[in-house]
């Protein structure tokens, strides 16, 4: 009898985090469908054994592990259109967010992604949601509370410039070093998704926070290329349907995890206050250039892609 074939799974996160739980959905799924013809296991937070989240990005390539998650972000300095993806205020809700990815917008970003980094398979793209801001110093209504205020992002140059241009002090880093950042004080603020606030314990160095939804971003489910392209037609087609299995179930999960992040900000007596719409315009007027220069860059074309998702035709 043949030895199974290994599948490894890898993030950075706990076990009980929504992509790891995804991870589980995906890995469970070709256990039931395959059987003792393939061996799934689980790393479920590489950062406990030294690295750090942008390493699973090579671990991948290198063939360390089978499949990980890892924001486009992470990717963009390789894959120069996943900038247009940071732009602030791409998408008016999580409707709209969703239905691009899973459309054709979604596909123009899994093209670009495998033709840049041969290495990729792309299977699919988990909810990272919209991202909020929270920092130690003052609450943020207007962009005058912002100003100077140094904030820690995820590295990607759209983002950088953008917070720039919102009258802030970015602060790239790496998920570890950032958050030693922010529980040192030698950061001010953060950027994040409510649920990653509190996973990482940023709301407990930091009082203020601000429903600014300025960004949606995916996770994008990399998956070793070589390794897959190796196995019959019937195990990838079955990896695939297990990927789009967990994306579904891990964006039912994260809007059950968001709810329960306000809940746990509020309880540890945090502030929390929403922009309002004149707020946002303020905000999107000011990034306004950074969208001018994406139409120039990519076209008409991939504005239509949203404005599409938007009326139900993506």
């Amino acid at each position: 009898m043949s030895n199974p074939i290994r599948i490894t799974l890898g993030g950075y996160g706990p076990s009980n985090t929504t992509c790891s739980r995804g991870l589980k959905v995906m890995g469970d799924a070709m256990s039931e469908q395959f059987g003792k013809a393939v061996s799934v296991h689980y790393v479920w937070n590489v950062m406990d054994f030294g690295y750090k989240a942008a390493d699973l990005l090579w671990m991948v390539e290198d063939g360390i592990l089978s499949a990980t998650y890892q924001s486009t972000s992470y990717i963009a300095d390789r894959v120069p259109e996943l900038d247009f993806v940071d732009l602030l205020f791409l998408f008016d809700n999580i409707t709209q967010a969703r239905a691009a990815i899973d459309g054709a917008f979604g596909e123009w970003m899994t093209k670009h992604i495998e033709e840049r980094i041969p290495g990729y398979r792309v299977l699919g793209y988990f909810e990272n949601g919209y991202r909020h801001i929270s920092n130690r110093l003052r609450p943020v209504r207007t962009l005058a509370d912002i100003k100077a205020m140094r904030i820690r992002l995820m590295p990607g140059e759209t983002h950088r410039r953008s917070f720039e241009l919102l009258g802030a002090v970015p602060c790239p880093l790496d998920l570890k070093p950032g958050l030693e950042a922010i529980v040192s004080g030698a950061v001010d603020g953060q950027e994040n998704p409510l649920a990653n606030t509190v996973d990482y314990g940023a709301h407990l160095a930091h009082r203020y926070h601000t429903l600014s939804g300025h960004c949606y971003h995916s996770r994008g489910i990399y998956m070793n290329r070589a390794q897959f392209d190796r196995w019959p037609a019937e195990l990838q087609a079955g990896m695939r349907a297990a990927a789009r299995k967990a994306v579904l179930a891990q964006r039912d999960l994260a809007v059950e995890e968001e709810r329960n992040a306000r809940k746990a900000i509020e309880a540890a007596g945090g502030e929390v206050v929403e922009l309002t719409a004149d707020a946002r315009r303020d905000w999107l007027k000011a990034v306004q250039p950074l969208h001018d220069e994406a139409r120039r860059r990519f076209g008409d074309a991939v504005f239509g892609m949203i404005a599409q998702a938007a009326s139900g035709r993506a």
